[in-house]
């Protein structure tokens, strides 16, 4: 019945085995009432996922994705596979992907105020969020966790924005790379806060063109991240593999212990690795807030613009999904979060 440009409601409830393609152009889902749990309970749409999406502009709103299982094991909440798809207060748990692209070319990704909780299969070849190489991914304001065993956010996009995130693993979860632009492509990594657990497989954290660079240009920004490595063996803060074009970091905080792993011309800027976690209000709670005492507060190295966009972070994730904006004048910290803890 749906016709573009038609908006559809969803009453909030529980939905087991209603699964769907959706096709038409220009339509906006939206859950009212509540949120609307969509629970796969053992089926599925072409033996791929919850909901199959083949469309242009089409918008979803306040949803959750439960659940998702196929016999190959790579069963989605959304399977993405063509056209431009925009997810907001979505919620994407326990499936053996959160959301899987295909590799259209033309296609475009932007998922914001999200959560991503405990997806994958075991088998390290299905994620929280895996992208194929498609045109863009914009990521903002969302909350990645648990991953079982693949990783918390994997890319192929040409062009990457990671934008004030959550991507932690936590004392629970077992992702291998919390982080992976395995092409490598155009990748902007800013104001994210990001944690490697001591149950990873993989000492990695962020990872850049491991399974070789397929298209120019290859470039990756890290501005204004938190990183932390609970791994006791140590870890790698930033891997990246030699032939990229770019490796710029920036007022990045690299908390535990641990290695960078880059490119002799990496350009690195008011990086600061950082043993003492006094200086954040609750490190074991990962509340990365700097306290108003600490050192490091509005010591951050003035921020540049790359290809066109400004590293100076306008926003900081607010948990549980969201973010809030930044001060537009005045010093910043390094790190993710700007504003201060008692």
């Amino acid at each position: 019945m749906a016709r573009e440009g038609d908006t559809i409601e969803i009453d909030g409830g529980d939905y087991p085995g209603d699964v769907a393609i959706w096709a038409r152009d220009r339509i906006t889902i939206r859950g009212v009432n509540g949120r609307p749990r969509l629970i796969a309970n053992g089926a599925s749409v072409e033996g791929k996922a919850i909901w199959v999406v083949r469309a242009v502009d089409l918008r979803m709103d306040n949803i959750e994705f439960v659940g998702a299982r196929v016999p190959d094991r790579n069963g989605a909440g959304i399977r993405f596979e063509r056209g431009s798809l925009r997810i907001k207060g979505c919620v994407f748990r326990d499936n053996e992907n959160g959301i899987l692209t295909g590799g259209d070319p033309d296609a475009i990704l932007e998922i914001e105020d999200s959560e991503f909780d405990h997806n994958g299969s075991g088998d390290g070849y299905s994620h929280n969020l895996y992208v194929g190489a498609i045109a863009r991914l914009v990521v903002k304001g969302s909350y990645f966790h648990r991953a079982n065993v693949g990783h918390l956010l994997k890319s192929r996009a040409r062009d990457s924005r990671i934008l004030y995130n959550r991507l932690t693993d936590e004392s629970e979860g077992r992702a291998s790379y919390e982080l992976e632009f395995p092409n490598g492509g155009l990748a902007f990594v800013i104001g994210n806060v990001i944690q490697q657990s001591d149950r990873t497989e993989n000492p990695v954290i962020v990872a850049f063109g491991r399974e070789g660079y397929s298209r120019a240009p290859n470039e990756l920004y890290l501005s204004h991240n938190t990183i932390v490595n609970d791994r006791k063996q140590g870890g790698v803060f930033i891997l990246a593999e030699p032939g990229a074009d770019v490796v710029q970091t920036s007022n990045n905080l690299l908390v535990g212990p641990g290695s960078v792993r880059v490119p002799a011309n990496r350009i690195s800027r008011g990086d600061i690795a950082l043993a003492d976690r006094t200086q954040f209000v609750d490190a074991k709670a990962l509340d990365l807030r700097l306290k108003r005492s600490s050192p490091l507060r509005g010591k951050a190295t003035p921020s540049e613009s790359a290809d066109g966009s400004s590293l100076r972070p306008t926003a900081e994730f607010a948990g549980p999904t969201g973010t809030r904006p930044v001060e537009s004048a005045g010093p910043l910290s390094p790190g993710a979060m700007q504003s201060t803890g008692t």
